[in-house]
């Protein structure tokens, strides 16, 4: 389904408290940006204070309901940190709706032959099991909500291996099967959908390092992609669970 023209309706998410994780980069900003425009209480979840400071002032600026920042270093955290952090979120919100997961790390770019193995570990850590630890800590919350989406990310090299992509593209692959397998275990007693979306190629700081070579004034700004997060986080994607969902025009 191509969701590129999606048009939000005033107030989409109002009152919704929706986690972002990655929320300093090209995508998770846009998008922290945008469901706080349509009315979510976002929480800004990153490594870098600063970086988070600068999109919680944005959303500020702009009037939109006050975001709360949660540095959290996703390549290090222990999985106790993740259920700390889902604590402190039922203490000050009482609820979780949505949970976007736009972290992502590409390590390098080599063949598996020579690729570092502490390299290796790092991504897959931050690509794949942080993005499992905090889903797994947060189900208790989003299970509480009559209407949760969960979004993993996705990508072309994590659909069909691609030489040199090494642990990036492995452990997108992997992201894709845990997301089809949540969404499975979710479908039938919880109002939790899981499903995946691939923003496909964006002017971004992880596209500037995998192609530094690649002019990034010709690729499409993370906002051109945001009306199918809005969709897939919204109500009206409420049967859409299981599914990969390109976000990109076309």
């Amino acid at each position: 389904m191509n969701m590129h023209d999606y048009q939000a309706p005033p107030g989409l998410l109002k009152d919704r408290v929706i986690l972002i994780t990655g929320a300093s980069g090209a995508i998770g900003a846009a998008a922290a940006r945008a469901y706080a425009a349509a009315g979510a209480s976002v929480i800004l979840v990153g490594r870098t204070q600063g970086k988070l400071e600068k999109v919680y002032d944005e959303i500020v600026a702009a009037g939109h309901p006050t975001p709360a920042i949660a540095p959290l270093n996703l390549e290090t955290a222990p999985p106790e940190d993740y259920q700390r952090l889902a604590g402190m979120i039922r203490q000050e919100f009482g609820r979780l709706d949505g949970l976007l997961h736009a972290a992502a790390w590409l390590g390098v770019l080599a063949p598996l032959e020579h690729y570092d193995i502490g390299v290796w570990s790092r991504v897959m850590q931050v690509n794949l099991n942080a993005p499992m630890l905090m889903t797994r800590a947060c189900l208790g919350l989003l299970k509480e909500s009559p209407d949760a989406s969960v979004l993993f990310s996705s990508c072309e090299v994590g659909r069909q291996g691609t030489a040199y992509w090494g642990a990036f593209g492995a452990g997108f692959a992997a992201v894709e099967n845990l997301a089809q397998q949540l969404s499975e275990e979710l479908e039938a007693n919880t109002a939790v959908r899981v499903n995946c979306v691939d923003p496909g190629p964006i002017r971004s700081r992880l596209r500037a390092l995998a192609f530094p070579g690649e002019d990034p004034n010709q690729l499409p700004p993370a906002e051109t992609v945001i009306p199918a997060y809005l969709y897939l986080m919204g109500p009206d994607s409420r049967e859409v669970n299981g599914q990969r969902i390109g976000a990109g025009k076309g």
